[in-house]
Formats: C-alpha cells, structure tokens, sequence
C-alpha cells in the first residue's frame, strides 16, 4: 500500500498566508496635459501624472494621435476609469501603480 503524506513544509510559499494590500483606487479629476500626458487625483490625495506616449497610433489608440481626441479625457462615471469617447478607457489601478511607482 502506498502512503502518502502532506509535508508542506517544502513548499513555505503555501504555508505562510500573505497579506496583501488592497488600495481602492477611485478617480476624483484628471486632465490632459502636453506630450500625451494626464494628470490624475485619487480620492485618497495620491496625484501625478502619467505618460501614455508610449500607446499612441497602437491599436485602439490610434485615436490618441488626434489631439483633440485626446484632450476630451474624462472619468467615466459607471466604471471609474480614465476614457475618451466611449472607445477608451484605462484602469485606475494600473494608473496609480504607474504614478506610486514614479514617485
């Protein structure tokens, strides 16, 4: 008969619970800024800007290469993401951990 048996201890990534940190991250303003930038508030205080050059005439933001476009940035209200036009939207939790991690 084989016996088996659970020694955990081998794996400590399993035995040991994290704790993870949960920060809701809910948008209050935010505005278009030069370069392809927005400036953004969270409703805790945290504030910055984030560059989204980067995205620009990619895929779904080849809207972004149009200026004007791009400055009618807003907060959607039902889904607290940064968007434009109904098209676009970006999560504010990648966003705050983009403006955490420049600071």
């Amino acid at each position: 008969m084989l016996r088996i048996t659970k020694n955990l201890t081998k794996f400590p990534l399993f035995n040991k619970p994290k704790v993870m940190e949960f920060k809701r991250a809910k948008l209050i303003a935010c505005k278009a800024l030069p370069n392809y930038r927005v400036w953004i508030q969270f409703d805790d205080g945290l504030e910055g800007e984030v560059d989204l050059s980067y995205l620009v005439g990619k895929g779904i933001f080849a809207s972004f290469k149009d200026l004007k476009f791009f400055s009618n940035v807003y907060i959607d209200p039902v889904s607290n993401t940064l968007a434009w036009n109904n098209e676009i939207d970006l999560d504010p939790y990648v966003l705050r951990e983009k403006i955490k991690n420049s600071n």
